[in-house]
């Protein structure tokens, strides 16, 4: 079950965007069938605990092999789309790029993740989250104590990679459907972090947000109202009282004095926040809650990974589940008319080469013979 039900996606095994990406078709109910290598990157990561390869099916071939290609070209010839995230030209080396697919699907979505993108003169340089949201200008204005701070590597490689390839992919599978024709879809997460940070080149622009003046603007730490404050206890909470009704009440839950009045008085940011700093530490985080949470203050506590599964909201959204006693996030986002289906434990590596196999015309004999020559693993 599930909205992309019918669908079916390849995907060449990999880290990061594209596991995370083909995590989401699978939890949409798109039939994922992963390309596996025999040495992975992580070999002693289990099996049960590979969330994004939840709902999968495996295969594991040796693409090193020239014979293996006739495997994927049939595995892609009912396929509406592959995705990878090697380095630009790895594919096509392999005898599997673009051009190679297209002539046997001319429908198929040949999706690609890669950081710098297919061209430019980065386009072949090795590089990780951190490197792509510091070309990006994302990097540069989330300010710690005196130097950019790590957004761990939500940015780059999720949201402005696997999103974004997602995204495309997608796209690209209503236009194969309404023109009959495939396309290759270049998702690079310095695009996608560029896209994302838009409105930022539009508040620095208009005046509103100085570039040069990083942690004392509206978002990245300068505003007492926009801010995340210490508890008693040493846990911490997050205030978003941006808006003047909702600031008003932020003021009026906490008694504040006339001095807090005037919201977007910059001069005096500094010295309200480090009176809202004593203010927090006098009570618990479960006190806090008690007074902001449910309010309009646009309030939330900051919640460990360890912690979020058990609070109320998401506990009656149904927002976790388990796989073999492994919590995970439920699948996102909802659908009223196709919901997803509940995902099934990752495979292991190789676990459906034989029901894949035989799906696409092979024989028994012929997949041992397979076996025997090392082409299938």
């Amino acid at each position: 079950m599930g909205v992309l039900s019918g669908y079916k996606i390849i995907e060449l095994s990999g880290i990061g965007p594209g596991p995370l990406c083909g995590m989401l078709f699978a939890d949409l109910g798109a039939e994922v069938i992963r390309i596996d290598r025999k040495n992975t990157v992580m070999p002693n990561q289990q099996a049960k605990y590979d969330i994004t390869g939840r709902s999968k099916k495996s295969i594991c071939l040796n693409l090193k092999d020239p014979n293996s290609k006739d495997i994927l070209f049939k595995l892609i010839k009912n396929a509406d789309a592959l995705i990878e995230g090697f380095r630009p030209g790895v594919t096509e080396k392999l005898g599997i790029g673009p051009d190679d697919c297209l002539k046997h699907n001319e429908k198929l979505v040949y999706g690609r993740i890669t950081g710098w993108g297919q061209s430019g003169p980065l386009a072949q340089a090795a590089g990780h989250d951190i490197n792509y949201i510091a070309l990006a200008g994302a990097l540069y204005s989330i300010w710690g104590e005196n130097k950019p701070s790590i957004p761990l590597n939500l940015i780059g490689d999720y949201g402005g990679g696997t999103m974004f390839l997602a995204f495309g992919v997608c796209a690209a599978l209503l236009s194969a459907n309404r023109t009959g024709k495939g396309q290759v879809v270049d998702a690079a997460m310095i695009d996608g972090v560029s896209a994302l940070t838009s409105i930022f080149h539009s508040l620095s622009q208009s005046g509103i947000w100085n570039v040069n003046n990083r942690g004392r603007n509206l978002f990245d730490g300068g505003a007492p109202f926009y801010q995340v404050y210490e508890t008693k206890d040493g846990h911490h909470i997050s205030i978003g009282s941006l808006e003047p009704q909702f600031y008003q009440l932020f003021i009026e839950k906490l008694d504040l004095g006339d001095e807090f009045k005037n919201q977007m008085q910059f001069d005096k940011w500094d010295m309200l926040k480090e009176k809202l700093t004593t203010i927090f530490k006098k009570r618990t985080r479960d006190e806090w809650n008690e007074i902001f949470e449910g309010t309009d203050v646009c309030y939330a506590p900051v919640l460990s990974i360890n912690e979020v599964m058990n609070h109320k909201h998401m506990q009656e959204r149904n927002s976790f589940l388990k796989i073999n006693d492994v919590t995970q996030p439920a699948p996102a986002p909802r659908f009223s008319v196709t919901p997803s289906s509940s995902p099934s434990a990752a495979p292991d590596i190789g676990q459906d080469n034989e029901s894949i196999m035989l799906d696409i015309g092979y024989s028994k004999e012929q997949i041992k013979e397979l076996e025997d020559k090392g082409i299938l693993l």
